[in-house]
């Protein structure tokens, strides 16, 4: 896939650092870590959701049909997330937001993650305004992942 769109770059002219086209003609520039979360995603991939340490976010946005799955190893003794994952079907700020959600919620306590806002997200991206819905997916799934522990630590009685 990554050769793709360095072949599809490069037969546009563009540099590594340039946006490919949305449409023909129509360029859209992204900021630098928008590309740098697309072309190299951190903690792309998937846990055992079936696993008691796991907590699994699904969320999505019916309008544009971005999908996140977001997911949290928590250790069990400390509280703290020790590792995250993600799988996103969407644009590249989806997936960049995904990215960056990854790497803010690991080494930190679920309590803290819960305080991580999509404006920061969004901030940290440079996302324009038609983009601010992946941010949010972001916020969502990461609030959604705590929750799924949360609910499978009681049914364990792991409270």
């Amino acid at each position: 896939m990554m050769m793709i769109r360095q072949a599809a770059k490069k037969a546009l002219g563009l540099t590594s650092r340039q946006s490919t086209p949305c449409s023909v003609g129509i360029f859209r520039s992204y900021h630098e870590n928008v590309i740098d979360h697309y072309d190299n995603p951190r903690n792309v991939g998937s846990f055992d959701k079936n696993d008691p340490t796991v907590g699994t976010g699904l969320v999505g946005a019916p309008a544009c049909g971005d999908v996140m799955k977001l997911q949290i190893k928590v250790d069990e003794k400390t509280g703290q997330i020790v590792d995250a994952r993600f799988k996103t079907f969407g644009c590249g700020s989806a997936i960049a937001s995904s990215s960056v959600a990854t790497e803010w919620v690991k080494g930190k306590a679920m309590e803290e993650v819960l305080t991580i806002k999509n404006t920061e997200i969004a901030k940290h991206l440079s996302l324009p305004p038609v983009k601010l819905h992946c941010s949010m997916l972001a916020e969502d799934a990461i609030k959604a992942a705590v929750k799924d522990y949360k609910e499978k630590r009681v049914k364990t009685g792991g409270v």
